[in-house]
């Protein structure tokens, strides 16, 4: 079932049977950010945490019929889309539980949020995180966690204007293969 998230767009709840088109969003996103990585491996990820207890939704244009420019070389998303709807979808939210390591409360995490570039900046990566928002309180979340890489700016800006706060900073230390030896 499908409702109107913004005019012009729909949002519906996602399916198992659309777990190749959420790879295709993920390496998409992450190919916006790292665009000479080899994202394949993210196959494991979907694998590992898609179910029927970590909700999808996509969103998709109103009365278009998959219409949309694709630049040559790009990941086309609509490849494994469903073929009972003709209206491929031009953005995705995947949302996990995490426990809250503070204070031990359950809570969404947002796994990824992807608009696809042709659609951006007409309010609907808002318009999802509101939505995430009232369905996490709807089940008595408390709050709401996800990562953002620092060098995705337009990101940080989003979840800054809605209120989203620093909690932590994740670090890591890139090892080197090789053992060094001391002398």
């Amino acid at each position: 079932m499908s409702k109107q998230l913004l005019p012009g767009y729909i949002i519906r709840r996602g399916s198992a049977l659309e777990r190749s088109l959420l790879l295709k969003f993920m390496q998409r996103t992450y190919q916006d950010i790292f665009p000479n990585e080899d994202f394949s491996h993210l196959e494991q990820t979907v694998k590992q945490y898609f179910s029927s207890d970590t909700p999808l939704w996509w969103v998709e244009e109103e009365g278009e019929q998959g219409a949309g420019s694709r630049e040559q070389g790009e990941i086309p998303l609509h490849a494994s889309f469903p073929m009972s709807n003709p209206h491929p979808p031009i953005a995705c939210l995947w949302v996990g539980n995490a426990i809250d390591q503070v204070h031990g409360n359950r809570h969404a995490h947002i796994f990824i949020l992807y608009v696809v570039p042709e659609h951006r900046r007409r309010g609907i990566g808002t318009a999802l995180m509101r939505y995430v928002e009232n369905w996490a309180i709807q089940r008595g979340d408390r709050q709401i966690g996800l990562q953002v890489f620092q060098s995705n700016k337009p990101a940080l800006n989003l979840y800054n204007q809605l209120g989203y706060q620093t909690q932590s900073i994740w670090m890591v230390k890139f090892l080197s293969a090789e053992k060094e030896t001391q002398g």
